[in-house]
């Protein structure tokens, strides 16, 4: 969802974003294409690529009971961390 205020992604940004969602999951591991969660609202470039389930589940979810995080003992930095690691791997 693109809140009003913030400003739009720059080309550059929207490339980088589209990359990110091609990956699988940092926290799960399903497989893409992933929703890239903003950590920071208008830091695209740190996106980091979780599934819907992991992004917005109740349960599973970031913005939820962060379930499977806690299982796989990750939070923000470890999940992008593993989002900047397969970025690089892709390359």
């Amino acid at each position: 969802m693109h809140s009003k205020n913030k400003r739009p992604m720059t080309k550059a940004e929207r490339a980088h974003v589209d990359r990110v969602r091609q990956l699988p999951c940092s926290v799960c591991g399903a497989s893409g294409p992933s929703e890239a969660h903003e950590p920071v609202q208008g830091f695209w470039f740190i996106s980091i690529a979780l599934c819907a389930d992991c992004h917005r589940g109740s349960v599973n979810g970031l913005h939820g009971q962060r379930v499977m995080w806690r299982v796989h003992k990750l939070d923000e930095w470890g999940a992008l961390n593993i989002t900047i690691r397969r970025l690089e791997e892709a390359a």
